[in-house]
């Protein structure tokens, strides 16, 4: 208080709860009486005694409130449905995956991502040429640095025009998370108006159980506006047969836009039983049956071309690119740790923010489109998310100013402040 008000006597300690003691009377404490103060600091146990100001030891208190207290703890909520004049309902997911491929300097070293390298023959991509996955074909170009196609920047997946041994040049890059069941996948991309390649994105399991949007640039008409994108489920008998169009669980979808001239959301939303496909926030089709995955899978983002004329066509005449601006996905993860995290932190799942909305972008609000909770560290406590800039690390948001808060504590004790 610094007015000559009797200092107290207070020990550090590990433990699970903070509190303060008062005098009982509503004055001062006496200068005699100790006063526990327990508070938990990643495992650091301190053990010391000192005498500050009573006022210091209430500052402290509403510190760690603070240093505890996080929004979003029970998860990220989004309404699903709403086709065929169905009601929505809203679904709570309770981890994240979000990339803005518009900051991020160097895909080589990010944790979320991983660079495919891989070949297939002629044979097995049943088309006209092999397909040649290169980690050099997948280029990033962050906002503000100059562009080597264009003006647009983000994570550029590249089908070359050039062959090399009888195989096209192409690209993918797959989420490292293998552990994303039920959720909501959103990706802004920019297609290519050069005809000859398959831009996809896509929840994968296994042959059998994946979710696609694949875009043909053959099929792109601009002289009568038809934009298709081609939603699929894969399933043992697409697998059968390689022709997932005789199964039920294949739709051509036209777009309300062109997808070659400008960035818009693909979104996947994958709940017990049913799949909705959306194009800026508006659901474009439906499934549901026996070819919903059941098992846990990853996200993909590809662009190839093999030759294949009722498919991707090509190879382009030119190198194209497929531009994407980010990934959010938000989702139930199959592990029984993540599982142990959620029921750990999330208190209350009914006390305000505890639950957080996720935006929803319809092609025009770009507060929606530029909302990451990854930019705001109280709304990720316990997520593990990469660092957007470098990916060098990785860092439970939330935690971090309660590590701060115990080494704020500890080197006062250590110098002798306290």
């Amino acid at each position: 208080m610094g007015n000559g008000s009797p200092p107290v006597t207070a020990t550090v300690c590990r433990c699970r709860c903070v509190g303060v003691e008062s005098s009982g009377d509503g004055g001062h404490l006496g200068p005699d009486i100790k006063h526990d103060w327990s508070i938990s600091v990643r495992g650091l146990c301190l053990t010391r005694r000192w005498k500050f100001p009573r006022l210091f030891l209430v500052f402290l208190f509403f510190l760690s409130a603070e240093l505890v207290k996080a929004d979003c703890e029970c998860g990220y909520s989004t309404n699903i449905g709403g086709i065929d004049g169905a009601p929505k309902r809203e679904y709570v997911f309770t981890d994240l995956l979000e990339t803005n491929f518009l900051r991020l300097n160097d895909i080589s070293v990010n944790t979320d991502w991983q660079r495919q390298e891989f070949n297939i023959s002629k044979d097995a991509a049943r088309g006209d040429y092999g397909e040649m996955f290169l980690p050099a074909d997948i280029e990033t170009s962050p906002a503000g640095a100059k562009s080597g196609d264009g003006d647009d920047s983000g994570l550029k997946l590249v089908v070359k025009s050039g062959l090399v041994d009888g195989m096209v040049p192409v690209a993918e890059i797959d989420s490292y998370r293998p552990d994303l069941s039920f959720g909501s996948f959103r990706a802004s991309m920019k297609m290519t108006d050069i005809p000859g390649t398959c831009a996809a994105f896509f929840w994968y399991f296994n042959d059998t159980q994946e979710i696609d949007m694949e875009f043909l640039s053959r099929e792109f008409n601009s002289s009568n506006n038809t934009y298709p994108v081609n939603l699929v489920l894969q399933s043992r008998a697409s697998l059968a047969t390689h022709d997932a169009s005789s199964t039920g669980y294949f739709i051509k979808a036209n777009l309300p836009f062109n997808p070659t001239t400008g960035f818009h959301e693909y979104r996947i939303d994958y709940i017990h039983g049913q799949v909705f496909f959306y194009a800026d926030g508006v659901v474009l089709a439906q499934m549901n049956g026996s070819a919903v995955p059941s098992s846990p899978g990853h996200l993909i983002l590809q662009h190839w071309s093999n030759g294949n004329a009722l498919w991707s066509g090509g190879p382009p005449a030119r190198d194209t690119v497929l531009t994407v601006e980010y990934v959010k996905a938000y989702f139930n993860s199959s592990l029984g740790q993540r599982a142990q995290d959620w029921r750990d932190r999330c208190r209350d799942p009914y006390a305000e923010n505890a639950v957080c909305a996720i935006p929803s972008f319809d092609g025009k609000n770009s507060s929606a489109r530029d909302w990451f909770f990854s930019d705001h560290g109280n709304m990720t406590n316990n997520q593990t998310v990469s660092n957007e800039n470098s990916g060098s690390s990785l860092v439970r948001r939330g935690e971090l100013m309660t590590v701060m808060g115990g080494l704020f504590l500890a080197s006062g004790w250590v110098t002798g402040l306290w």
